[in-house]
């Protein structure tokens, strides 16, 4: 399996997790999703904007089309389904990057500005997609926590289950 396959499949991962925790997050209450639970984004609807803003964020640059950003924690959509709406449309442009991606791209050196301490990094692809995909499942972990606070199953989160993957 080559990189650009692992990125391939991270990138279906990431959609099927989101569109499964999202499935169980509508059966939640409203109140309850965004009840503080003492997570670093407080809640459930705090930690899925999150998710949804970095991910903006990270494809903003790399497709050399900026997403304004204010802080981390700035909250994206206060309504559920539009959250929704817009982690699914995100999913998708993921998607549709990566498989736009050769092994030269990945190898080359990537330049973006820093929100917590704005300067200029550079690192080569391969690694800030790593990063990229890491930082998703960071969070997705701690949202199936806060979702399990809520009294709901957030059901099997392992790679290894997501369809087609090789057995």
């Amino acid at each position: 399996m080559s990189t650009l396959d692992i990125f391939t499949t991270l990138s279906r991962y990431n959609r099927w997790m989101n569109e499964r925790l999202y499935a169980v997050c509508a059966e939640i209450p409203d109140a309850e999703r965004k009840r503080d639970r003492g997570a670093f984004f407080e809640s459930i609807h705090g930690t899925l904007n999150h998710l949804l803003l970095t991910d903006k964020l990270w494809l903003g640059r790399f497709l050399a089309d900026p997403f304004p950003v204010e802080s981390l924690d700035q909250e994206l959509h206060a309504d559920f389904d539009a959250l929704r709406a817009e982690r699914e449309r995100t999913d998708a442009v993921i998607i549709e990057y990566v498989d736009g991606l050769d092994e030269a791209a990945i190898d080359r050196k990537f330049r973006f500005t820093t929100i917590v301490d704005p300067a200029e990094r550079a690192y080569i692809l391969r690694h800030v997609l790593l990063h990229f995909f890491n930082h998703q499942t960071h969070h997705r972990g701690q949202l199936t926590t806060l979702i399990s606070q809520a009294g709901h199953e957030p059901g099997v989160t392992d790679l290894m289950w997501l369809p087609g993957v090789e057995k």
